[in-house]
């Protein structure tokens, strides 16, 4: 339980209101910040501005799953005003406070340390990322339905990488009947491509390999999908990006060519806010009750 816990929840989305009921069902005395625009009531929470929060009183902060701007500014999807996070409103948390956030960047990790407080990326951590990846895989399965005239079954599939999410995607599409091929530099990713009966590729023969390629979703961060690989690739392949922001990806390019490509980072959220939700609310729950 989280009895006496004191923690500051500041924006969000639809996944932060599965947060907040767990955090209440665990007897957590919660200040809402970013919520007043919902048309329902959070027993054992309270609705208040950064100015009204005793920062000196409390346990632990929750940021959204996206962070905090380098501005200091924090997405508010339930509120017509902003929440901002101060270096100055930071330091009067307690040194053992600690700060929960989907991703962070290098002004948030500035501040924290500043602060002395203990920042926790929920994204990074294998767990929150493998249980994601199943709302990633159906989401991914949705836009490329949506946006094709084929079936996935017997189409030519590359995933490139084959980390956590890149792992599952595959899985479900290979479930499915596509012929699956997993680009990827890393000798393990491949040997476990073969385990899993697909074939197997290095990435410097992605131009060669795309240009049968119906479906190509990419997992890997760097811009592997280059206007050099994109120039052999046929015009009825759709591109679908999990990468974050701005993906592997020379979208500028694949628009010239005529081919679909679509940068999708956050699908959990898209397709699945509730499971998103719980799944960062159960994650969070346990590192509250065990600190």
């Amino acid at each position: 339980m989280l009895t006496g816990k004191k923690i500051a929840v500041i924006g969000g989305d639809a996944r932060q209101i599965e947060v907040i009921d767990r955090l209440i069902q665990r007897d957590a005395t919660l200040f809402l910040v970013g919520f007043e625009k919902l048309q329902r009531q959070f027993i054992g929470a309270k609705h208040v501005t950064m100015e009204e929060i005793l920062g000196e009183d409390l346990h632990a902060v929750l940021l959204p799953v996206s962070g905090m701007q380098e501005n200091g500014e924090v997405e508010t999807t339930f509120s017509s005003k902003p929440a901002v996070v101060t270096q100055e409103w930071l330091n009067r948390t307690p040194k053992d406070c600690s700060i929960y956030t989907g991703i962070s960047n290098k002004t948030l990790d500035e501040m924290a340390k500043k602060a002395e407080c203990s920042l926790i990326k929920l994204l990074e951590r294998d767990d929150v990322a493998i249980y994601n990846a199943i709302p990633t895989a159906e989401g991914t399965l949705l836009l490329v339905i949506q946006d094709t005239d084929i079936t996935v079954h017997g189409s030519e599939t590359i995933i490139l990488g084959l980390g956590r999410v890149g792992m599952t995607v595959a899985r479900t599409f290979s479930a499915l009947g596509a012929y699956v091929k997993v680009g990827t530099d890393n000798s393990a990713e491949r040997a476990r491509a073969e385990e899993m009966k697909m074939k197997a590729f290095p990435l410097k023969e992605l131009p060669e390999k795309v240009q049968s390629a119906d479906i190509c979703i990419n997992t890997i961060p760097a811009p592997v999908l280059t206007g050099h690989v994109l120039a052999h690739m046929a015009p009825r392949c759709i591109i679908v990006d999990l990468a974050s922001k701005p993906g592997g990806t020379d979208f500028t390019y694949a628009k010239k060519r005529g081919i679909r490509a679509k940068l999708a980072p956050g699908l959990p959220g898209l397709v699945a806010p509730k499971t998103a939700g719980r799944i960062l609310a159960d994650v969070a729950v346990r590192l509250l009750e065990e600190q």
